[in-house]
């Protein structure tokens, strides 16, 4: 890279609010009823001023709402960008656009299973990019800019919404109609993409990710199922029968089925 190039970074789109089309500028709740979206081409068109601080190669992963994001999508994301960096020495980082409702589970997949320490930067928004008031512009911009910089790699997986750059292990969607959102509670965000355009970092995080994870999918053809059972005051056994069933009847094979009906019967 000579000292004139800007940094290369892979911009992913996954579709979510970031990039959902309403029919009318006030609407911040309802715009997916059609199912129409911005392609992440679209979106970058959008924001001109990324391309005067890096090089951006845009690609289509899916473009859907969040709830629609799978397992088998993480797989999927987490493959390309391992492929990237291992394919690609010159690319500084990799931006990814997501629906925010699942966007904290994304990123905590990709910071367990990106196996290069260059920065991987997921964003959303609060507000489609035809509502008033968006947050889509400015959070891609944001998202790019942190991925470009040199001093988020090391970092893990990082998101960045509202200004605020968190990582991925930490970072909850705390409601779902402010723009400040994001939080990552008592340990506080890792810095900020601030209106100076400059990307400040204040911590990095402590705790094993990325290539010292020790997870590891590049073979991995399909995640298993898990299912959750939460334990509430006056709640009975209906939901754990119910997904002990459900887990038997599906993916045990019949001899562990057996077993584990047997073991069950004899604690009763």
């Amino acid at each position: 890279m000579t000292g004139d190039s800007k940094p290369r970074v892979y911009l992913i789109g996954a579709g979510g609010s970031i990039s959902f089309i309403g029919d009318f500028r006030t609407d911040y709740i309802n715009y997916s009823y059609r199912n129409r979206h911005l392609t992440i081409e679209q979106m970058l068109d959008n924001i001109p001023e990324a391309r005067d601080f890096a090089e951006v190669l845009p690609e289509q992963l899916v473009n859907v709402g969040s709830a629609n994001i799978t397992p088998a999508h993480w797989l999927q994301l987490a493959r390309r960008i391992n492929d990237i960096f291992a394919l690609d020495a010159q690319a500084a980082g990799v931006a990814v656009t997501h629906g925010t409702a699942t966007l904290e589970e994304t990123a905590y997949f990709l910071n367990l299973t990106v196996k290069d320490r260059r920065p991987v930067v997921v964003t959303g928004a609060m507000r489609p990019p035809t509502g008033m008031g968006t947050d889509s512009d400015i959070n891609l911009l944001d998202c790019i800019r942190v991925a470009a910089a040199p001093q988020s790699a090391g970092r893990g997986v990082l998101t960045v919404l509202n200004n605020e750059i968190q990582a991925a292990r930490d970072v909850t969607k705390s409601n779902s109609y402010r723009l400040e959102t994001f939080r990552s509670g008592e340990l506080g965000c890792l810095g900020y993409a601030d209106s100076d355009e400059e990307v400040v970092f204040y911590r990095s995080p402590a705790r094993a990710h990325t290539v010292d994870s020790e997870f590891d999918v590049s073979e991995v053809e399909e995640l298993p199922r898990v299912d959750i059972a939460y334990a509430y005051a006056g709640a009975d056994g209906l939901v754990v029968n119910a997904l002990a069933e459900a887990v038997w009847a599906a993916s045990w094979p019949p001899a562990w089925a057996v077993a584990a009906r047997r073991r069950s019967s004899c604690r009763r």
